[in-house]
C-alpha cells in the first residue's frame, strides 16, 4: 500500500502513475497548506489524475500545522536577521512527518513524493540518500533531515528520471497538467516579496535602521531587516565605488553591515551547525572530509567536519565561503551520497 503526496503538479502525478504499477493499493493525498483559490485548482487537478488512474483521492487540511511549523518559523528567522529555508521545515513536519503519521493511522505502509532524489540500501541494511539522476533537478539538499525510519518507508519514483522524460510520460498519458509550469519561489509567497508578506501576516511594521560598513561608519538607511538577506547586493540603494553586499544582519541593533567583494568580512572560513541529522553514518569520525553546500543552488565546497555533540557540527571550509546565512541548511555530501546536515547558526 502506498500514499502519494499529490500537489496537483506534473511530478507528483507521474509519481502516482508509477506507484500504481508497483503497489496493489494506492491513494493520492493532497495536503491543503494554504486556504487560497490556487489550492482549489491544485486539488482539482490532483483529483482528476487520481480518477484517471482509478485510485482514491483525499484532501488533508494541514493549513494550521503549516502555519505553526513553517510560516511562523520563517518569520522568526527573518526577524532575527537570518535567512530561513521553509522547504526543509515543510518536508520535516508535513510531507515526511504528518503524512507518514496519517499513513500509520490508515494502515498504509509507504508514502511517495515527486522529489528528485534516490534512496538505496547498503549491505548492512542502512538506508542511504543520493542525488537524483537529473542533477539539474536534484532536491537532496532539502531532504537531509530524513531519518532511517522515514527513508525505509519513502519512495522517490522520479529519482532515475530526467525532467524531460517526466513531461513526455505525462503527455503520453494525456494528464491535464502535462504542460503546467513548475512552481517557482516559495509556495506561500508567489510574488517573492518576503518583506511584504511578513508585514501583512504579522501586522507589524519593521523599523528602518542603518547600513554600516565593517568599521561602523553609517552608509545609508535600510527599510527594515526583514527585507534583506546575507549576500544580497541588489536593491540596497547605497551609492558606492563598486558592488556592495550584505555581510551581516544584526536583529538586536537593527544594523546591516555592507561589504565590498574583496572585504574579508564577506567570507567565512568556518560555520557552526545545529539540529544536525546524519543519514549515512551514526557518528562522524574525527576530521571528516567531505563536500558541503550552504545554499540550495550553491556549488559544493571541500570541507573538514567535526561533530562536537549529537546536535552540533563545526564545518571548516578549505576555501572561504561568501556569506553563509544563518538559518540556511548546510548539507554534507560524500560524492552523490548525502551524509547529513543541519541549520547554520
Amino acid at each position: 500500500t502506498c500514499i502519494i503526496a499529490m500537489s496537483g503538479g506534473v511530478d507528483s502525478s507521474v509519481s502516482a502513475f508509477l506507484m500504481t504499477k508497483k503497489y496493489k493499493t494506492c491513494k493520492g493525498s493532497t495536503m491543503l497548506l494554504l486556504n487560497e483559490e490556487s489550492s482549489q485548482e491544485n486539488i482539482n487537478d490532483a483529483k482528476k489524475i487520481c480518477d484517471y488512474l482509478g485510485i482514491e483521492h483525499e484532501v488533508l487540511n494541514y493549513s494550521e500545522k503549516f502555519q505553526d511549523c513553517v510560516i511562523k518559523k520563517f518569520i522568526s528567522v527573518y526577524e532575527s536577521g537570518g535567512t530561513p529555508n521553509p522547504c526543509v521545515d515543510c518536508n520535516k513536519n508535513l510531507k515526511f512527518g504528518a503524512l507518514l503519521k496519517h499513513a500509520d493511522e490508515i494502515n498504509f505502509s509507504k508514502i511517495a513524493t515527486g522529489h528528485y532524489a534516490k534512496i538505496q540500501r547498503d549491505s548492512s541494511g542502512r538506508f542511504l540518500l543520493f542525488k537524483a539522476e537529473d542533477l539539474s533537478r536534484d532536491q537532496s539538499y532539502v531532504l537531509y533531515m530524513l531519518t532511517q525510519e522515514q527513508l525505509s518507508r519513502v519512495e522517490f519514483p522520479l529519482g532515475n528520471m530526467k525532467k524531460s522524460e517526466v513531461r513526455e510520460l505525462a503527455a503520453e498519458l494525456n494528464f491535464v497538467n502535462a504542460k503546467r509550469k513548475d512552481s517557482q519561489d516559495i509556495c506561500f509567497i508567489p510574488d517573492g516579496d518576503y518583506g511584504k508578506f511578513i508585514e501583512s501576516f504579522t501586522g507589524k511594521k519593521y523599523p528602518p535602521g542603518n547600513f554600516i560598513d565593517s568599521s561602523g561608519k553609517i552608509l545609508g538607511v535600510h527599510k527594515g531587516i526583514i527585507h534583506y538577506t546575507a549576500g544580497q547586493r541588489r536593491g540596497l540603494g547605497v551609492a558606492a565605488k563598486s558592488r556592495l553586499y550584505v555581510s551581516k544582519i544584526d536583529g538586536i541593533s537593527n544594523n546591516i553591515t555592507l561589504s565590498y567583494e574583496d572585504d574579508e568580512n564577506l567570507y567565512s572560513k568556518n560555520i557552526r551547525v545545529k539540529n544536525s541529522n546524519l543519514i549515512s553514518l551514526d557518528k562522524l569520525p574525527e576530521n571528516f572530509h567531505a563536500n558541503v553546500k550552504t545554499r540550495y543552488r550553491q556549488k559544493e565546497i571541500p570541507s573538514v567536519i567535526n561533530q562536537i555533540s549529537d546536535d552540533e557540527l563545526i564545518i571548516e571550509f578549505n576555501e572561504p565561503v561568501k556569506t553563509p546565512a544563518k538559518g540556511q541548511a548546510a548539507v554534507i555530501y560524500d560524492g552523490n551520497c548525502v551524509v547529513g546536515g543541519g541549520t547554520i547558526f
